[in-house]
């Protein structure tokens, strides 16, 4: 650490205070997902909104825009602030459970960072199809060289997405004091999330269910410089 000190331009999008706790809690884990939805950042919060079950994450990172778009690749949509939380992992007592770890509420302590981005993708006949059947461009796919929770081929993470996730974790860690330190044990549910120890997770580190985020080889490897 250089002692440099980061700041960002994020974009303020209104959220209603009833979708999520206006409630302080010291933080110590940051989560990463994906949507699992389009291109855009704003729409994500137009979604939760509509919702009343107080599911969200701080920020959301918009992918690829198109000609006349409202967002740019890679900006960061804010709803509300870092320090309050809301439900975004969606945790099961029995994967506690299964380790011999108490229930614990992660979500008041720990940070959601939501990627812009379709998640896993079929191949049929020649072309990828999202999980509501709609072609995604090839030039937009991303083929692991080892497949993840059953599937090989995902919508791109953009350069610009990855790059946006490096600066809220350093700005995170400097506001919270989080570790950033990387770990391979984060792509499947992991005895270390489940206990709340401080880092940084993906939603696989909590559910087994969840895809997301994947390992794409670019994002490992800004996890790893950090």
């Amino acid at each position: 650490d250089t002692g440099k000190k980061y700041f960002m331009k994020l974009t303020q999008t209104p959220f209603p205070s009833t979708q999520y706790m206006a409630e302080e809690h010291p933080k110590s884990q940051i989560y990463l997902h994906h949507t699992a939805g389009n291109h855009n950042p704003f729409e994500v919060f137009t979604y939760w909104a509509g919702n009343p079950e107080r599911i969200a994450t701080c920020v959301t990172v918009g992918n690829l825009a198109k000609p006349g778009a409202n967002w740019q690749d890679g900006e960061v949509v804010q709803g509300y602030s870092s320090k309050y939380w809301a439900y975004h992992l969606g945790l099961k007592e029995s994967t506690f459970h299964n380790f011999n770890i108490p229930y614990k509420s992660l979500d008041r302590i720990s940070i959601g960072i939501e990627i812009c981005c379709w998640g896993q993708l079929t191949l049929q006949n020649g072309k990828f199809y999202n999980w509501v059947n709609k072609e995604v461009p090839a030039n937009e796919v991303c083929e692991l060289a080892t497949p993840h929770r059953g599937f090989k081929y995902y919508h791109n993470y953009t350069d610009a997405q990855i790059a946006a996730v490096h600066e809220l974790l350093m700005l995170w860690k400097q506001k919270y004091n989080i570790p950033l330190t990387y770990h391979p044990d984060i792509w499947d549910v992991c005895p270390r999330a489940l206990k709340g120890e401080p880092g940084v997770y993906t939603h696989n580190s909590v559910r087994y269910d969840k895809v997301d985020v994947y390992p794409h080889p670019r994002l490992i490897q800004m996890l790893q410089s950090l």
